[in-house]
This record gives C-alpha cells, structure tokens and sequence, in this order.
C-alpha cells in the first residue's frame, strides 16, 4: 500500500502561488469593476443650449437596463453614471474629476462635445482613464501617439467634411460659398476638412464670406444676414441642432436659397427640421452614417426593428423618429462589444486595448460601414453616404464615400 507523500512546506507555499498567480490572471479589474458590477461613467448635456443631445445619454442607459435585465455581462451588471455638465467646459471638468476621484469609475464613455471634452482631455491621459468613444467628431480623439487614452466613434469632422467639399467641388465648381461654423475646435475641423475637399485653389475662390458664432449667442440672426449679403449661393452650416434649427429659419425667411450644406451632428428630424419647419428644410444636403428610422425604406430591416422593440419596452419617452437615439444605442452595442472582448480582465489598460482592437458590423450602419480600430487608428468610423431632405425624411445618393 502506498503512502502519500506529504509536500513540504516550500512546495506547498510554491503551489499557492502558482494558484494564485492563475487566479489573477484570469481576472483583472480596475476601479470599479467587481465580480457583479463593472461601473463607468460620462458627461452629457441633459441641459444648456446642447440639450437636444441629452437624449444620447438616456438611450445609452435603457441599452445597459437591457443587458442588465439579461443577466449582464457575465454575470456583471452595467451601471452607468451619466452627468449633466449644461455643455459648460469648467462644469465637465468637476463632474469629471467627481467620475474619476470620487465614484472610482472604470472608464468614461461617451461623454458628449468637442469644447467640454477638450477641458478634461489632458487631465483624463495624465490619470490613464480610458475615454471611450467621446460623442464629438473632432479629431482630437484619433491621436493614439499623443492621447493613448482617449477614442473617439463617431466619423471625424474632417473626413465629413471634405465629403461636402468634393461633392460641391464636383457639381457646383462656380459656386460661391459662404460658411457658418461654431467657434471651436469642432467647427475649425469641420472647416478645414470642407476646405481640404475643395482643393486650396478652389477653396481660396470659391469662399467669399466667414461667419462664426458662440454657444451663448441668443441668436444666429446677424451672422445669417451678413453671409447672405454676400452674394453667395451655396451655405455650408456647421452648427448645433438649437443653432441648425436657427438657421434653417432664418435663411428661408430671408428669402435666400443657397444650396444649403447642413452637418450630420444637427442633421436629427426630430430635434432640429420637425422644429425649424420641414417646409423651410426642403433640399438640405447632409451625411449619414446611420440607418434614418424616418427613412421608409428601413421599414422592413431588421436592424431598425429590433431597435423599434427595444424602444417601445426600454425607452418609451424616447422619441423614435430622433436619430441620436440610433446613435446613442449604437454606440453603446459597441462598448458591449469591447467588454465583451475583455473577458475576465477588465484592466483599464485592457479595455483601451480592446477598444483599439474592433472589427465588427452594427445592425444600424448604412450598408458597406462597419467599425474598426487597430491601435494606431482610432477613428472607428470613417465612411458616409449624402443625403438631401424631402418631404419630411433624409434621402440617400451616391455611393459609400469617405476614408
């Protein structure tokens, strides 16, 4: 009969180690993350003169309700910590520092504005906190060398906005244009890219008048009036929805009609043209990344469905023909995604390699768009189609255009 040997207590304390050493290797978590909850974080405008983005953050929480109510993310429930900073800079900046210094969330995700998000962007870095997919489109979120934790989701502003340029520069080569864009980084981008799609030849032709504006200005009338003296046929409006809708008025009232270029971040049916007027927004030209829950021919997709279901029974109060809505679910399917690709190691640097590691389709992406990032780009999306409004819907033309 044999005997079991006894181990020693070096060996023993060796095996330890070893079980030790596989335990934490399997899981990983940063502050905030736990066996039964991974809590992250982010600022939106749920009031100020941004608010009709407000909806953003609501949807993103209903979407995290729904994986919640499905048992999570295995076995770990999704709560997200979502701020109202009214689209003020030094009101992000304590709401931020609250995320990170206070509540100890994992990551931020999602928080909305270019000028509100440029405030925390070097303090995020500097604190190694993943900033996961900013809602801003500037370019500020694409710089992996300078910013390695910062991403942005949405297609760039210069990217869109070269799209533009090319397309006037093709149709309209004798146009003469007047531009209108928001004084900060955002609208800057949005600029440079238009200018970059012209070609600085026919941009230094073809511009014949800059007007910019402030978030604070009570309205748009002056600039408006200004770009119309002019003389210029062709409107490139690069503003805000509550700015948008500002516009769009007061150029129909006007009586002017320039070919009117109107950017995808105020480019909502419900939030900016039902309130200026459909009648006043016959003809804008836009880009779209997303499907259009107005547009009729989504009427049978699958896709636009299942979000119509999750929109009855999640987001009741939400409004279904609001495109940020798409927007905001959409991007929360893609943190699922990266989450998801963590496993059990939920490290912050983990999921900043995971986000920056992304080959996946979205149900509401146009056809032929899809997301990627590898970890020298961090532009998940890079691709639109034009669209130009009738009746009360965006219309789809041309092809699949962009990066």
């Amino acid at each position: 009969m044999m005997v079991p040997r006894l181990l020693s207590p070096t060996l023993l304390a060796a095996c330890a180690a070893l079980v030790a050493t596989a335990a934490s290797a399997q899981k990983r978590y940063a502050p905030g993350v736990s066996d039964t909850e991974i809590r992250f974080g982010q600022t939106m405008p749920y009031s100020g003169p941004a608010s009709a983005y407000g909806t953003i953050g609501r949807v993103e929480a209903a979407y995290f309700q729904m994986i919640n109510e499905q048992g999570g993310l295995n076995g770990r429930k999704l709560t997200l910590l979502s701020l109202d900073d009214n689209y003020s800079p030094p009101k992000t900046l304590e709401q931020t520092r609250r995320l990170i210094e206070q509540e100890n969330v994992a990551f931020l995700f999602q928080s909305l504005g270019t000028p509100t998000g440029v405030v925390v962007h070097k303090y995020i870095n500097e604190s190694k906190v993943p900033q996961l997919f900013q809602a801003s489109g500037a370019t500020l979120w694409g710089d992996p060398e300078h910013f390695p934790w910062s991403i942005g989701w949405q297609p760039n502003y210069q990217t869109e906005g070269a799209i533009y340029g090319r397309y006037l520069r093709e149709t309209q080569p004798n146009a003469r244009v007047a531009v209108l864009y928001q004084n900060d980084d955002a609208g800057r981008d949005y600029f440079a890219g238009f200018k970059a799609g012209l070609g600085s030849e026919a941009a230094q032709k073809m511009i014949v008048a800059v007007q910019t504006y402030e978030v604070s200005d009570p309205t748009l009338d002056s600039p408006i009036v200004n770009l119309r003296s002019s003389g210029a046929d062709v409107l490139f409006d690069n503003s805000t929805p509550k700015f948008a809708a500002m516009a769009i008025r007061k150029v129909y009232d006007l009586g002017w009609r320039p070919t009117h270029f109107l950017m995808s971040v105020a480019a909502s049916v419900a939030a900016v043209l039902k309130p200026a007027g459909f009648d006043k927004s016959q003809g804008l030209i836009s880009a779209e990344y997303l499907k259009d829950p107005n547009d009729a021919q989504w009427k049978d997709d699958k896709g636009i469905n299942d979000w119509l279901a999750f929109m009855r029974k999640y987001y009741p109060k939400g409004n279904i023909a609001d495109s940020f809505n798409v927007y905001g679910y959409s991007a929360a399917q893609t943190l699922v995604q990266v989450l998801t690709q963590c496993g059990d190691n939920l490290s912050r640097e983990n999921v900043m390699k995971q986000a920056a590691n992304l080959d996946m389709d979205l149900p509401l992406l146009l056809p032929g768009i899809k997301v990627h990032t590898t970890p020298t780009d961090f532009f998940p999306l890079k691709q639109m189609r034009l669209a130009h409004f009738e009746g009360e819907q965006w219309v789809l033309f041309g092809d699949v255009i962009g990066q």
